[in-house]
């Protein structure tokens, strides 16, 4: 079952990267068109920003998505830099949660938790891998000597 979960969490984060990269497209379009500012903000910039941000955005969440999918095609833990940036993942889809509850509504916020819910799933399924007897006894007489 956790490999099941493993790679529809790796799909699901492809799939809301696209839907981040799009969000921000519209938006940096809007931007452009009718030539907003933000506080005297010069708009060409507001409007490279938000290109930059759906873009940086995407590929955290693709980046994800592949420590995802590796994690369940090859059915082994990811490793600590894979786990570090899942663990990243988790707390943004959390704090996003939060935030999407007032500004979005509650079906945004279901769809933020159940993202959440298989990125917890992963991590606890495929949590670190315990060492071999003979890797641990190894451990344990170096630490002695």
């Amino acid at each position: 079952m956790r490999r099941g979960v493993a790679i529809v969490t790796g799909l699901v984060l492809f799939g809301e990267a696209v839907g981040i990269v799009l969000v921000n497209a519209v938006l940096a379009t809007i931007t452009e068109n009718q030539n907003m500012s933000l506080a005297g903000m010069d708009p060409q910039a507001m409007t490279t920003g938000t290109w930059v941000m759906g873009g940086v955005s995407g590929l955290l969440l693709v980046l994800c998505g592949v420590i995802a999918l590796l994690a369940g095609v090859r059915d082994r833990s990811p490793g600590r830099l894979g786990r570090i940036v899942l663990i990243g993942c988790a707390v943004v889809h959390g704090v996003l949660g939060a935030v999407t509850v007032g500004l979005i509504g509650w079906s945004a916020f279901a769809f933020m938790m159940v993202v959440l819910a298989l990125l917890v799933f992963t991590l606890l399924a495929y949590g670190p891998e315990a060492p071999a007897d003979g890797e641990a006894s190894e451990e344990r007489a170096r630490a002695v000597a």
